[in-house]
């Protein structure tokens, strides 16, 4: 990979489309295992600079002139509460308005790079709400100026937060944000959450609210000690939901997609025998629960129970390095400024505030110490247990390689009914992508995320449904990765199909009407804990579910992401009666003209 030029697959575009569809996987997912995405080297510097200018630089100067305190001496803020308060309120800002996780093009923002914003502050596009059949007022699917207006209000919010400079601890003297700066947002952001779950967790509000929670109710000692629980308790759920088959099928093609690591022999060794055989090899499935797991879930308990200085530093700089690691292999979430938050945080909580100097579990009322302990794990405990009520994202299950995934297919030329009749201020990826590279060449970018998502244990599950389903249709019918397609309708999405949900597709539906078997959709939900199972639903758009099933995980991460012998086996527990799908053929192609395809296209900027 150059600068501004990337490495395309290895197929001739004009015939992409001719190949047989599982053997379309296996020469993606295959380039994937040696280039990741083949995004050109400039991509990871654009997102470099956003990190360093924007997060760190406007975060470094926001904390620090707004309370009084030197940007260019880190020896006066690293440490500071208040400064540490607007450092939480920075990032969720961010988060919030689009401009941090999920942004730009290893997340499908290609032209604008920006969701959120641009979607949440603008009347008719798609909102998903949370319980619109048990909360009164948040029904329908449709953003309207009560949305906007709740949102751009969040918003300033924020920014007055952000100002106002901090007043002292009447107990210990401390400069910490004034409660009514804190309390509209605390108000503001579940309101918006009730009619719209993708603008509230894109705000990360999982996280952060807990935070401002802290900030705004609870004595200082305590308010330190609750988000050492808090944050523990994030990096421990992580931990825990990396324990199955999932999460060995997810560091191999991580590691792929490192811009910095361009040895092809590095990558191939964390696959048994490329490019044969695809599944992790044992070094990998050792590095994802030895430093992966062990080290995620061991390190933060030391961080919250020692009361040992060196060991305490050791910890803290070790959960550094983790995150530090994270942010290096630029997932395709891309949440960089919440690693790097995270750095901080870790640094500020357990070196400036540490458990020894009177900020321990001891030293915490023990009520309020109850009630964190008992909040922080609702969600986690619940969210693992039952999947199908909780996001992964407050379930604590980041990157796990557990996740509710989708995929969609649409027979020739219906895909662009989402264009033709959505609200939103993006083109889909594809028409995206068009003016860059081309039309043929578009397509097969835009079916590496196909070949990526082959290579986790759902991608391997919902293929093999979408096959049964399509039959022969599967090789000119168009499939698309829906965490990608949800970015471009909804403006976020953060790997969770709780976002394209059936509510989200019905929403799709009534303003684009697609007929019968134009838009089929195979949308699974995450495995419970313990249970080798995943449930998925097969959804005629135009129709509704027309079938619903399972497979055993233990049998999707045995296979290879093209599925050389043939689809895994599911069982189907529920069909609708007298449901046929509609069937539409293939469209005729132009004839490349001779040498048209003589040169592999380079990806450029």
């Amino acid at each position: 990979m150059g600068l501004t030029t990337g490495e395309f697959p290895p197929v001739e575009p004009a015939k992409f489309m001719d190949m047989p569809y599982q053997e379309r996987i296996k020469v993606l997912s295959r380039h994937w295992a040696e280039y990741g995405f083949g995004a050109p080297k400039i991509t990871a510097i654009v997102y470099i600079v956003k990190l360093l200018v924007l997060y760190m630089g406007g975060g470094i100067l926001v904390g620090a002139l707004t309370s009084g305190l030197d940007p260019f001496s880190p020896s006066e803020w690293w440490d500071a509460p208040i400064f540490y308060q607007k450092v939480v309120l920075w990032t969720a800002f961010l988060e919030a308005m689009g401009l941090a996780g999920s942004w730009g093009p290893l997340a499908g923002h290609f032209k604008p790079m920006t969701g959120g914003v641009l979607y949440y502050a603008r009347t008719g596009t798609i909102r998903n709400p949370p319980f619109p059949t048990k909360v009164p007022g948040t029904e329908g699917g449709t953003r309207t100026a009560l949305d906007a207006g709740l949102f751009i209000a969040l918003m300033a919010a924020y920014v007055v937060a952000l100002a106002v400079p901090g007043t002292a601890d009447g107990e210990t003297g401390i400069d910490l944000l004034p409660v009514a700066a804190i309390i509209p947002i605390l108000v503001l952001q579940p309101l918006l959450g009730l009619r719209d779950k993708i603008a509230f967790l894109q705000a990360r509000s999982e996280q952060y609210l807990p935070a401002l929670v802290f900030f705004a109710f609870f004595p200082f000692v305590d308010m330190i000690v609750a988000a050492k629980i808090l944050i523990v308790t994030v990096w421990c759920g992580a931990a825990f939901s990396k324990f199955g088959h999932h999460f060995g099928n997810v560091i191999p093609p991580m590691v792929s997609n490192t811009p910095w690591l361009s040895s092809r022999k590095v990558k191939k060794m964390h696959y048994r025998n490329f490019p044969e055989d695809l599944r992790p090899s044992k070094a990998a499935v050792r590095i994802a629960h030895g430093p992966g797991t062990l080290v995620e879930f061991g390190t933060p308990l030391v961080l919250l129970f020692s009361g040992n200085e060196t060991l305490s530093v050791a910890a803290a700089i070790l959960m550094i390095c983790f995150h530090v690691f994270i942010t290096s292999t630029f997932p395709l979430a891309v949440p960089l400024e919440w690693n790097i938050g995270f750095i901080f945080i870790t640094a500020f909580l357990f070196i400036g505030w540490p458990n020894h100097e009177g900020f321990g579990l001891g030293d915490m009322d023990t009520t309020l110490m109850i009630l964190t302990f008992a909040a922080c794990l609702f969600f986690p405990i619940l969210g693992n247990m039952r999947p199908d009520k909780v996001s992964f994202l407050p379930s604590m299950r980041q990157y796990a390689g557990n996740w509710a995934s989708a995929m969609w297919a649409f027979a020739p030329g219906a895909e662009k009914k989402l264009d033709d009749h959505l609200v939103k201020p993006a083109l889909m990826q594809r028409q995206q992508l068009v003016p860059l590279y081309g039309e043929d060449e578009a397509e097969v970018i835009m079916q590496q995320l196909i070949g990526w998502r082959a290579m986790h244990s759902q991608g391997r599950g919902m293929n093999s449904v979408m096959i049964k389903t399509l039959g022969a249709d599967m090789d000119h019918y168009i499939p698309r990765e829906a965490e990608f397609s949800c970015n471009a309708i909804t403006g976020f999405n953060f790997g969770d199909g709780h976002f394209h949900d059936e509510h989200f597709l019905r929403t799709v539906q009534e303003k684009c009407n697609f007929a019968p078997g134009e838009f089929m959709v195979v949308w699974v939900e995450s495995e419970r804990v313990g249970e080798d199972k995943q449930y998925y639903f097969v959804m005629d758009v135009a129709v509704g579910v027309v079938e619903r099933g399972y497979w055993k995980v233990t049998e999707a991460v045995a296979e290879q992401p093209w599925l050389p012998n043939g689809p895994i086996d599911t069982t189907v527990t529920w069909k609708l009666d007298g449901y046929e799908r509609v069937r539409y053929p293939a469209q005729p192609r132009p004839v490349p003209a001779a040498g048209d395809d003589a040169d592999t296209p380079a990806l450029p900027v």
